[in-house]
């Protein structure tokens, strides 16, 4: 038996309590096993003694009351309340305002998608079906409505009650989304459906009756409304990775980038540099998007990663391994192309990194293909300029990238370790990745490269190296002494 918590929020209700608790549903009590937590939020009148007495004497339902000695806000009452469900193995959570604003009627239908699988979240809508009576003020009805459809444009989605505050959660899925990121206050019910719209899963509506009712906490409209614009416009500066907003972050931190095939980037550069039928070794190859289109040139194709591998086709052999502390305890001589793709800028220690590839190809001299992003970019320097220094989940300041370099340092680097520049490039920022291959995303790459052209320091958003290695001098001591066994024959 799937279990459920109900979860109510109770601040002064103690007019409310009893009869809201009287109006759970039977059929919810028969089908799932459920508990129902009421946590007393500092009321000031006898909210507490009410909730408890029905913890001591409620033969029907199994009643858990606590109480907030500190005062919490909105926001911060669900994440209490998602934190005990959490650490008792609840399947389901749902939310009832103590106040009796939405209708526990219909918990029934709002739970049992999420505890059937059929969806991580449910949204108790008041505007599903047309109401016999409407008793929504119209200054809340037109502002849901403006506010849901500009939620629905931006995330591509069609809710049509976003700012409904009747849930039903998937415990599951609450665990997976970084909730405590959330705001303390009332945006906290934007915020979850935004998590959940980036994780890409699954939201159903219900159809649930309007009751008239005082909210929790008096709020201002307006200002509630413009800090939910400001949630969405956030989270999708932060999937285009222009900033960084940690509630935002629900990606698999395994997850492989998409390739940027099409147009001038450091993916296309690599596979164009790349000669047909060689010998690849790609390292940091993550699931073998860059090696799959090698395979179209009929390379042969050797991947290390720390990721595990989900195709085994893609690879002729793949090594699992901790980049950092890198182990080829297999033959190197054999290839003719190592790519490092974005690789080096993950590295704690990339000196150690190049010292051990050059020891491995000993004498054979492989074409090594190198890109990382340029911290020299343009932007990046205005941005240091006004102070900003931000972060994201991709891009040159992917909070993942431990070393920066510059053109200048990047060269110093691998002649340091023993390598020879071969060629240098620089690599157009990403405009159709972002905008689309259409004639703006298009444009800014041409105007880009036009840029690159004039200044490649300043204006290349990643670096394009192919460098080789230089023999060690033992390799060359022993080969000289080998060559001259055969000559003195």
């Amino acid at each position: 038996m799937k279990k459920l918590l109900i979860y109510i929020v109770a601040y002064n209700v103690q007019d409310n309590l009893i009869s809201l608790l009287n109006r759970i549903p039977e059929n919810v009590l028969k089908e799932f096993d459920c508990e129902v937590l009421i946590i007393d939020n500092s009321s000031t009148d006898d909210t507490f003694n009410v909730a408890y007495s029905q913890e001591l004497s409620n033969l029907r339902l199994n009643v858990k009351v606590l109480y907030n000695p500190i005062k919490q806000a909105y926001g911060g009452n669900q994440k209490l309340g998602i934190e005990y469900a959490i650490r008792n193995d609840f399947d389901g959570f749902i939310l009832l305002h103590g106040n009796g604003l939405y209708a526990p009627e219909v918990m029934h239908q709002m739970v049992s998608p999420v505890l059937n699988g059929k969806a991580d979240m449910v949204i108790g809508s008041r505007v599903l079906k047309k109401q016999t009576k409407q008793r929504i003020p119209f200054y809340k009805k037109a502002g849901n409505r403006l506010l849901t459809n500009f939620h629905n444009k931006i995330h591509q989605s069609e809710l049509t009650d976003f700012h409904s505050g009747y849930r039903a959660f998937s415990v599951k899925s609450l665990k997976s989304l970084p909730y405590a990121s959330n705001s303390n206050d009332f945006l906290f019910d934007s915020q979850i459906i935004i998590q959940h719209l980036l994780a890409q899963k699954t939201i159903a509506e219900v159809f649930i009756p309007t009751y008239s009712g005082k909210e929790m906490y008096l709020f201002n409209c307006f200002t509630y409304g413009m800090a939910g614009i400001k949630a969405t416009l956030a989270s999708k500066l932060h999937q285009r990775s222009i900033f960084y907003k940690r509630e935002y972050d629900v990606s698999d931190p395994f997850e492989d980038y998409s390739l940027k095939l099409g147009y001038m980037s450091s993916h296309s550069m690599a596979i164009e540099n790349t000669e047909p039928n060689g010998c690849v070794l790609d390292i940091g190859g993550g699931q073998g998007r860059i090696a799959k289109e090698l395979k179209k040139k009929a390379c042969v194709i050797t991947g290390i990663d720390m990721c595990e591998q989900k195709d085994d086709s893609i690879y002729e052999a793949f090594y699992q391994r901790n980049l950092d502390f890198l182990e080829l305890d297999f033959d190197m001589t054999k290839f003719d192309t190592l790519l490092l793709l974005d690789i080096i800028e993950h590295l704690s220690q990339p000196e150690e990194f190049l010292d051990k590839l050059r020891a491995g190809f000993g004498l054979s001299q492989p074409k090594v293909i190198l890109t990382t992003p340029n911290i020299g970019f343009f932007i990046t320097r205005f941005q240091l300029l006004l102070g900003q220094f931000n972060y994201g989940k991709e891009g040159i300041l992917d909070k993942t990238h431990k070393r920066l370099f510059t053109f200048k340092t990047l060269k110093t680097l691998c002649k340091q370790c023993g390598y020879t520049i071969e060629k240098t490039k620089g690599v157009p920022a990403p405009f159709p990745k972002a905008l689309g291959k259409n004639f703006l995303g298009m444009g800014l790459l041409n105007i880009n490269r036009f840029l690159i052209f004039l200044n490649r320091r300043l204006f290349a958003y990643q670096i394009y190296l192919e460098i080789k290695p230089t023999p060690l001098a033992g390799d060359l001591l022993s080969n000289s002494i080998n060559a001259s066994a055969e000559k003195k024959k």
